[in-house]
């Protein structure tokens, strides 16, 4: 069969760019091997903030001793939670194949393989299309370490029918704090080991800190600097050994889950037809063509940003590029967050960043104690950080620790975007009482 575009990979990248091609007249085949929506809808960001979502009701019941919240009651509550996550996943899967209905738009189940840089085959059928783009995302790492095979992956904890007594996480990142903060919650003993000296190493210092204290308090331990050198069966326990500061430690679960990052996941055929693959995933231009013309690649397969939200942007500027738009997308503006509790988001650079730089730079920080709703609601712990360059007064980034900060971020990600200055974001009204009213709090101490 023949289409204007072929599109690898149903996942976030890959249906919106259909629906945006077929909105612009294109004829559009999608292969999926798996479910419609990819690993963010089936295995990663939604079902996990539906967990998120009964863990934080989990958290504030437990702290209310007028409850007497009980672990057995705790332990039903996980049962119903991961059934209302099914639910959840189901309902917007259904939302994605109503989008995937477009008369313009054809719906391959099945692994697609390239057999040529305009063709590939699903199930047997042949399909041809001018121009292709790889959108077949990733898939959990796991360390090349002895018994590596007893831990299970973020997949597989998600298919969890029974909580766990003690949880045992390797690798501090998003992926292993947001797990953290969800199974402490309903009452699992967690110990986190992380390789690096802190937590979520690409967030600001200051901000992961902060998150690490807080998660300490409640209960979580932690373990950081410290290098996983094996697992052990150790009856019916794992025993993760470690090492930290040149001792020989170790730490014991009932379940133990590898999180240590994700590895590109390349479509059969890719590299026999000359795209070029790095360690990273597919090498591609700021187009997102790689070298191989008319065949693109987006999200999680090229390694550039592995977030769904970056893979519809990157989805947004390869179809500008092949229709001949101009595209006005800044994919160096890209917010991200942690929804653990207190939430984390950052965008821009760090300030351990701007100083490797060089860049003359000022960093101001308010924090949510002093704002009216956050201590109405309950929760004053958290801050906000904001850093600006001194000449141009442009924002170069912002960093979170607090109550919605995912949803406070995107005004600073907006004025990034549109090159507009810290005075700007002092002199915007902000309504009151908001959260909101903390970034202008830092922005206002740049007049200062």
């Amino acid at each position: 069969m023949n289409h204007d575009l072929i599109i690898i990979g149903a996942g976030p990248g890959g249906y919106e760019m259909a629906a945006e091609a077929a909105s612009r007249g294109l004829s559009v085949l999608i292969a999926e091997k798996d479910l419609l929506g990819g690993t963010c809808l089936n295995r990663g960001c939604i079902p996990t903030k539906a967990l998120c979502r009964n863990s934080t009701l989990m958290s504030d019941l437990r702290e209310a001793s007028t409850f007497g919240i009980e672990m057995d009651n705790v332990r039903f509550n996980f049962a119903t939670a991961m059934k209302r996550k099914d639910a959840v996943v189901a309902q917007l899967r259904e939302g994605v194949a109503m989008m995937l209905s477009n008369p313009k738009i054809t719906v391959a189940h099945g692994e697609a393989i390239i057999t040529s840089p305009r063709t590939v085959t699903v199930e047997g059928e042949e399909h041809t299309a001018q121009n292709m783009v790889i959108a077949t995302g990733s898939a959990p790492r796991a360390l090349p370490i002895e018994g590596a095979d007893l831990a299970i992956s973020s997949d597989q904890l998600l298919q969890l029918s029974e909580l766990p007594q003690s949880l045992c996480i390797i690798g501090g990142g998003v992926i292993g704090m947001e797990f953290a903060g969800i199974f402490h919650s309903f009452g699992t003993e967690v110990t986190v080991v992380e390789y690096c000296k802190e937590i979520l190493p690409p967030f600001d210092k200051d901000i992961a800190k902060r998150l690490r204290q807080t998660l300490s308090k409640k209960g979580i331990n932690f373990a950081t600097g410290a290098a996983v050198t094996s697992l052990k069966r150790d009856g019916e326990l794992i025993s993760v050994c470690y090492e930290q500061k040149g001792k020989q430690l170790q730490v014991s679960a009932q379940t133990v889950l590898m999180a240590v990052g994700r590895r590109p996941v390349i479509p059969q055929g890719a590299a026999e037809v000359g795209v070029e693959i790095s360690r990273g995933g597919i090498v591609v231009d700021e187009n997102m063509q790689t070298g191989v013309p008319g065949i693109y690649a987006i999200g999680d397969v090229n390694g550039k940003c592995m977030l769904a939200h970056a893979a519809t942007a990157q989805g947004m500027v390869a179809i500008n590029h092949i229709t001949g738009v101009k595209c006005g997308t800044r994919l160096d503006v890209v917010p991200s967050a942690v929804f653990t509790t207190p939430e984390l988001a950052m965008v821009g650079a760090t300030e351990e960043q701007c100083e490797a730089a060089g860049l003359n730079f000022t960093a101001k920080k308010a924090f949510f104690r002093s704002n009216g709703k956050a201590v109405a609601m309950g929760e004053p712990d958290g801050l906000v950080k904001l850093i600006a360059d001194n000449d141009t007064r442009k924002v170069l980034g912002c960093h979170i620790c607090g109550a919605h900060a995912a949803d406070l971020i995107q005004e600073v990600a907006t004025v990034m975007a549109a090159g507009l200055k810290v005075d700007d974001v002092a002199t915007a009204i902000h309504g009151h009482p908001t959260l909101g009213e903390v970034v202008a709090s830092a922005a206002r101490q740049f007049f200062q």
